[in-house]
């Protein structure tokens, strides 16, 4: 069965709860995506306003505070808010791409001749039962290792160990500087041990419940993890196949369902790094080619986007309490990008919106 683009528009749409918002509590839907953008710390409140119904800045920070959610590096060695159980796989999973970081030349010349499982072995030492920052951490290593970068060492134990970051620094508003971050062992903050083995299955058939159908391309570029297409081969009598217009093979898992490509699409705010963006190697089912190479130079920063008929219609910013709307072309329908940005000012704590 060939899938148009539209269909995979709106049958992505669906899944991310960007066509209508969900009363699904705030928990489950963090599950449900598998892990989101939290590289800045409000980025993931906006990402969760403009999906669930009724979403409060509280009710992400009980997560946060309970532990029920925890903050970390995994997908694409960048940081995300996971669910605490789903981290005891999830990082294990991805286990390649974080410590291939290792190589870069940030920390190969201070970490060279060290033995890695010693210095992993130190951190866990220091860390155990307490939760320290990023520069205590450094400190304490430092006087183990003389001679050596303090800081370099604790990026290298961030990489080596599965450590979480401590509340603050995912509550909404909290602007911290990377060095005043808390970090702890995951397994003590969580109580959760590390799954022992890989569990690359469970990853793709989460992954495609929420982002598919997707090719392998696809899942590779969402995790970050390659060598993954003997993985999808083994599940294939498990899922469903499809291929998109240009011929790509697609998988899906089975109880999902294909969303009708006439389904109407409202106009949509997203944070900037929001998965649904980048979790596809192909990235036309929401943003063209033309518009995509139109922000990619800033897209290291971090670009906010807005969704108009399901696709990327442009950016916006917070400055000095306004929204300012940059839309790529004309909108056919200025009013309703401002009624929905409007209806975000007091979530984001903003007072007005225009359009550029």
């Amino acid at each position: 069965m060939i899938l148009s683009q539209r269909t995979l528009n709106r049958t992505l749409l669906d899944r991310q709860f960007l066509l209508s918002r969900t009363s699904r509590a705030p928990l489950e839907m963090v599950r449900h995506l598998v892990a989101v953008q939290g590289q800045e710390p409000n980025w993931p409140y906006v990402g969760l306003w403009t999906r669930i119904d009724g979403f409060r800045h509280d009710h992400l920070e009980a997560l946060i505070h309970d532990r029920s959610v925890v903050r970390s590096t995994v997908i694409r060695r960048t940081v995300h808010l996971v669910c605490a159980d789903d981290f005891a796989w999830l990082r294990p999973a991805v286990e390649p791409i974080v410590g291939v970081a290792l190589r870069h030349a940030y920390y190969a010349q201070e970490i060279e001749g060290l033995d890695h499982d010693e210095l992993a072995r130190i951190g866990r030492e220091v860390l155990g039962g307490r939760t320290l920052t990023r520069r205590e951490l450094a400190r304490s290593l430092g006087e183990r290792f003389p001679g050596r970068h303090a800081r370099r060492l604790a990026d290298a134990v961030e990489i080596l160990e599965p450590l979480v970051h401590g509340t603050s620094a995912g509550v909404w508003g909290t602007w911290r500087n990377r060095s005043s971050i808390e970090v702890a062992l995951a397994e003590e903050w969580t109580g959760i041990p590390m799954a022992p083995q890989r569990r690359l299955e469970t990853m793709i058939l989460r992954y495609l419940a929420a982002f598919g159908p997707a090719s392998v391309m696809d899942v590779q570029a969402w995790a970050g993890v390659t060598r993954l297409r003997e993985v999808v081969e083994g599940l294939r009598p498990r899922l469903r196949g499809y291929r998109n217009e240009d011929g790509k093979e697609l998988f899906d898992v089975p109880e999902a369902t294909l969303a009708d490509p006439d389904l109407p699409a409202p106009v949509r705010f997203l944070p900037a790094f929001d998965n649904v963006l980048l979790g596809h190697k192909d990235r036309t089912r929401m943003i063209s080619e033309e518009d995509r190479r139109r922000i990619a130079p800033a897209a290291s920063g971090g670009v906010a986007t807005f969704l108009v008929d399901g696709f990327v219609g442009g950016t916006w910013a917070l400055k000095e309490g306004t929204v300012l709307i940059s839309p790529f072309r004309p909108l056919t329908d200025p009013d309703a990008v401002l009624e929905e940005a409007e209806r975000m000012l007091p979530f984001i704590e903003a007072r007005t919106a225009q359009i550029a």
